[in-house]
């Protein structure tokens, strides 16, 4: 068990190496696909201004509660497929296929981090990272595709365009009945 997490500790993040197996991956792209949407639907309600941070506050705090909720949701799930207690290891590995989630906040606090600073206007920088977001949620249908071992197709285009349209109704959806 201790060299489990020993060896876990040691990988890179972001390593390159080995692929991944079907299951942390699948976990991956749902930390990444239900980050980018939650991250959107704290955008979308939010006005922000020049001199308040309170938007980038919402964003690092949405990021922030939903990888601890996906690790916790993840890891109580994987225990009762397994039907036993995680490891520390295991544990371990579901906070670092949450990792998706945190990455979703981080080009929206920049760009809202511009408007703060003045240098993009705030309507305009707030525009930028929904639509940035929105293309994040769109283009996993290429990293889905990619993981299959297929080509990107015509097909692709259009499921990417429809993802892109289905995770903007569950957004407005939520804000609707949540704000």
């Amino acid at each position: 068990m201790e060299s489990d997490l020993r060896t876990i500790l040691h990988r890179p993040l972001l390593s390159r190496s080995e692929p991944l197996d079907k299951d942390n991956a699948a976990s991956r792209i749902s930390a990444y696909v239900y980050g980018n949407i939650l991250i959107l639907a704290a955008l979308i309600p939010e006005t922000i201004s020049r001199s308040d941070s309170r938007t980038i506050a919402v964003v690092a705090g949405t990021a922030i509660s939903t990888f601890i909720a996906h690790a916790f949701a993840e890891g109580v799930g994987k225990s009762v497929r397994s039907g036993r207690q995680l490891t520390p290891a295991e544990r371990f590995a579901e906070l670092r296929d949450s990792v998706p989630v945190l990455s979703s906040a981080v080009v929206p606090i920049v760009v809202l981090g511009t408007a703060y600073f003045g240098w993009l206007e705030p309507f305009t920088a707030q525009v930028i990272a929904e639509v940035a977001i929105l293309v994040r949620i769109a283009s996993m249908v290429f990293v889905i595709t990619r993981l299959r071992g297929e080509r990107p197709s015509g097909y692709t285009l259009v499921a990417a365009a429809a993802l892109a349209v289905v995770a903007t109704a569950i957004v407005v959806l939520k804000v609707v009945l949540t704000h």
